[in-house]
């Protein structure tokens, strides 16, 4: 089977689209070629700063043939229906149309015969195609023909373009188009400086070998593993080690073609910085990776370079010029982190926070400050439940964004965080209320690590919290794929926290406090006898109405209507939902069900995530059992049953069922052990066991089986009917207690 190769061979394509821009032409190229009939066996794409190829891998020589079978008006029909179907199926006369029956009577039928055409036309169509739609995020037009309408656009200017299709066992041939005066062929260029001349190429390996040759390293992957390996040997040879650093290693092989690594260095002076600015120094302004001293994990006075040539003199000169400009930064740097030590010890906190006030946080949602504010108040309330010191959670929600007004942050914003740590540590500040300057944004991501220090832990929790419930409060919710304000990781982020540290937090009980905060105004008489009568009344509905209602109304007579309290209720009530639904994405990579999730999220007042998972790991391991499944199976045809005779009967079978109208022996012994396994499990439930629970509810099984094979719940009898049906509705109500069976699925 032959095999494809392209290259665009162009001027400098930025490293950060190298990656997206293989991935665009392998899947652009291929979903053509298997649109057009071309099914093939492998495929893959490679970027450098000056070339986009791929090779695709077991094309056919040609298309399939295509038959097909068109069927017409009926036999008989008006000459323009005849007429329009012959014009549709590209015949001539309706005797090159077959007839054929159905039920409905004869029809005519046109069979279309089409042959498939050789692959390296089909290619020679596709190709211009995708070249002239390629997505780039930024193109370009050039030369005189850049002012003609629908002249090419590219990333930088294309100089020649390789196109060539053919088996491994034979010559293969160029496949022939032309996409803005270039035309394809099989010529290519080395590197741009060590080897300029033209290359002949033919199929894929000649290729990379023949590149190789010309100092040209086609793989990205090899480049960057090359420069990772030689980084570290430089190091270790001068008594360092290597500060790895995924994300720039993969840009350094983004700008280069022939890597070749050199040391470099710095006066030592600098070292009085803190690691992660001269990090940052180096590394943002000239891609450059540092080393650390593995006897103090202190960074040395040295970094490394990716050069791209042999140079004569060994990469003197070019390290010599990359040093000059480190120097450079390194001195700015410098500058900018003695303004904020200054700063820092000669400005009171007060003060700098003040700048706050005039920093729009949202439009909808104030400053800066008054976010502050809130994650100061509710970083309080939230420190009990997590084991923090109060007067420690506020100090360092006070203090957790104040590094943004600092000159290395607006330098660097990515040392947001990690710098207001240092700068704490340097005033002194409690080493806890430090550590959350930099702790409280994480964790960030799904791989990010989650803090541990308890005032870390309540100032991230309500960092998190107050971003949720004030966005909810504007109606700025994730829609479909968007998701502008990565809400979904910042409830994840809650998720985590809570999990992998054991808090033992009622959603709710920080929610709500959140959610009262006006502007920097809390309204702290609704606080504690809030949160404390929602405990007690398990956050129902109509608690968390009637308790709003009348706690706001306190404390703002005549400001907040109805309507206001109906908002607030439903806004908590979707956002525990929206908790849900990333607890089951969370769950799910875990390997957990999802329908088990909501069918603990089913239950009133359940706003305890850890709980919630215990819950939910007991209920997926009691199914496995045979007693659950088969308990499963029971109670949801009950529920089934229930559902179909209220819904004919336009009435509920609630309440306890009538002892005297049990008239046979299983009904009497289901009755008897759904009173006792209710009692069990929520008994056990109370307790939090809730393996104890599961298994209170096991011993329901064998009388709901005999139940179901014995008795008639329709009877004749109306009353004795209506008896079995409450008695139905008591098995669903006693499983209720560990979870409502009604949501899981099978």
């Amino acid at each position: 089977m032959p095999d494809l190769l392209l290259e665009f061979f162009s001027e400098e394509i930025p490293a950060r689209m190298q990656a997206r821009a293989a991935e665009d032409l392998r899947k652009m190229v291929t979903d053509k070629l298997v649109a057009a009939g071309l099914t093939y066996e492998g495929a893959k794409a490679f970027a450098t700063p000056r070339r986009l190829a791929l090779t695709v891998q077991g094309v056919p020589v040609r298309q399939p043939d295509i038959k097909d079978e068109r069927k017409g008006p009926k036999v008989g029909a008006p000459e323009q229906a005849i007429a329009g179907f012959l014009r549709a199926a590209g015949l001539t006369s309706i005797d090159q149309a077959k007839v054929q029956a159905d039920k409905k009577g004869d029809f005519y039928v046109a069979v279309i015969e089409k042959a498939g055409r050789p692959a390296i036309e089909v290619i020679a169509e596709i190709v211009p195609d995708v070249v002239k739609a390629f997505p780039w995020p930024k193109s370009m037009r050039w030369g005189a023909a850049s002012a003609q309408p629908g002249s090419l656009n590219w990333v930088r200017p294309l100089h020649s373009i390789v196109a060539t299709f053919g088996p491994e066992t034979e010559e293969p041939d160029i496949v022939k188009f032309e996409v803005g005066g270039i035309a394809a062929g099989d010529t290519t260029h080395g590197h741009r400086f060590m080897a300029p001349a033209p290359i002949k190429v033919k199929r894929f390996d000649d290729y990379v070998s023949k590149l190789n040759a010309a100092k040209v390293v086609l793989d990205p992957a090899r480049r960057a593993e090359t420069i990772r390996a030689d980084a570290k040997n430089l190091a270790f040879a001068q008594g360092f080690e290597l500060v790895e650093d995924e994300g720039l290693l993969a840009e350094a092989a983004g700008l280069v073609e022939w890597p070749v690594v050199l040391m470099g260095s710095f006066d030592e002076a600098f070292l009085k910085i803190p690691d992660e600015v001269i990090r940052a120094t180096i590394r943002n302004n000239q891609k450059c990776f540092v080393v650390r001293d593995p006897k103090t994990g202190r960074l040395a006075n040295k970094f490394i370079l990716t050069a791209n040539i042999e140079a004569s003199d060994g990469g003197k000169a070019i390290a010599a010029g990359n040093e000059r400009v480190i120097r450079a930064r390194l001195s700015d740097a410098k500058f900018f982190y003695e303004t904020d030590l200054k700063n820092w010890r000669e400005v009171g906190l007060e003060e700098r926070l003040n700048k706050f006030k005039s920093i729009v946080y949202h439009e909808r949602l104030g400053t800066e400050w008054e976010r502050i504010w809130r994650i100061e108040q509710l970083a309080a309330e939230i420190a009990p439940v997590v084991g923090a010191d109060k007067k420690k959670a506020r100090r360092a929600a006070r203090l957790c964004r104040a590094d943004r007004l600092t000159e290395v942050v607006a330098e660097f914003p990515e040392l947001q965080g990690l710098m207001g740590r240092h700068y704490a540590l340097v005033q002194d500040e409690d080493a806890s209320i430090a550590a959350a300057s930099e702790d409280h944004y994480k964790p960030l991501g799904p791989n990010d690590r989650v803090p541990s220090d308890p005032v870390s832990l309540a100032v991230a929790l309500a960092d998190k919290i107050d971003t949720l419930v004030k966005f909810w409060t504007i109606n700025e919710k994730p829609t479909g794929s968007k998701d502008p304000y990565a809400l979904r990781r910042t409830a994840l982020g809650v998720i985590r926290l809570v999990l992998e540290r054991e808090i033992r937090l009622d959603l709710m009980s920080a929610l709500i406090p959140a959610r009262v905060m006006i502007g920097d105004e809390l309204k702290h008489q609704m606080l504690d006898s809030l949160v404390e009568r929602l405990r007690e009344k398990g956050y129902t509905k109509k608690s968390i109405r009637e308790i709003l209602k009348e706690e706001e109304k306190r404390a703002f007579p005549d400001k907040l209507p109805q309507a206001e309290i109906d908002s607030a209720v439903a806004e908590l009530e979707d956002l525990l939902s929206f908790f849900a639904d990333r607890l089951k994405v969370q769950l799910r990579e875990q390997g957990a069900r999802h329908d088990l999730v909501d069918a603990v999220f089913a239950l009133e007042g359940q706003d305890d995530l850890l709980l919630i998972v215990r819950r939910v790991e007991a209920l997926g391991k009691f199914l496995d059992t045979d007693d659950g499944k088969n308990l499963l199976a029971g109670t949801k045809r009950a529920a089934n049953i229930l559902r179909i005779e209220e819904k004919k009967d336009n009435k509920s079978y609630t309440g306890a069922p009538d002892a005297k109208l049990l008239t046979q022996a299983e009904e009497r012994e289901l009755a008897r052990a759904v009173g006792v396994a209710k009692a069990e499990a929520s008994a056990a439930v109370a307790k939090e066991d809730f393996a104890s629970a599961m298994t209170a509810m096991a011993k329901l099984r064998p009388h709901v089986d005999a139940f179901f094979d014995k008795v008639t719940v329709n009877a004749e009898d109306k009353a004795v009917r209506e008896n079995r049906l409450k008695l139905l509705n008591e098995i669903r109500e006693a499983t209720r207690a560990v979870a409502d069976f009604s949501k899981i699925e099978g």
